[in-house]
């Protein structure tokens, strides 16, 4: 198998509760791999898009609202993540936009997106809800075999 150079972005903000969850996932991650080729993506921004250039495969984990059923949902998209109208903002692209303009910009990079469902997000707490933790370890658990080949696009 030919080794696919990697780069997980890790998106979120650890001071709104749920939305913090994409860094709970890099942390679960680098605990059982401390060598990964992981970021804290922050709130993301066109900013990541020179982060994820030299990459064959770039994967994207993040809290999204209105993708899943119930709160800790994990769903993984191979294409541009829908975008909930109250994600919008004025100073900054969201991370929907980020992969649709890196999809133009590096169009050979795989571009993958795990979602996890936040349901809503909390201001000014660092404790994610306790649905939501299990939502990271379930998207860890996926990134770790997407890593080890056992799950393919």
């Amino acid at each position: 198998m030919i080794p696919v150079k990697t780069r997980i972005i890790a998106c979120g903000n650890p001071l709104m509760g749920n939305d913090g969850v994409g860094l709970k996932v890099m942390e679960m991650l680098l605990l059982k791999n401390p060598a990964l080729d992981i970021i804290d993506g922050g709130t993301g921004g066109l900013g990541l898009i020179p982060d994820m250039e030299g990459y064959d495969r770039i994967i994207i984990v993040d809290a999204m609202i209105g993708i899943g059923k119930n709160k800790g949902d994990v769903l993984v998209f191979t294409k541009t993540p829908p975008v909930n109208p109250s994600q919008f903002s004025i100073h900054d692209a969201g991370i929907s936009e980020v992969i649709e303009i890196a999809a133009h910009l590096i169009p050979e990079t795989e571009i993958i997106t795990l979602g996890i469902e936040a349901g809503s997000i909390k201001e000014y707490t660092a404790t994610p809800d306790p649905e939501v933790i299990r939502g990271a370890e379930k998207a860890s658990d996926c990134i770790e075999k997407i890593l080890a080949g056992e799950i393919f696009f």
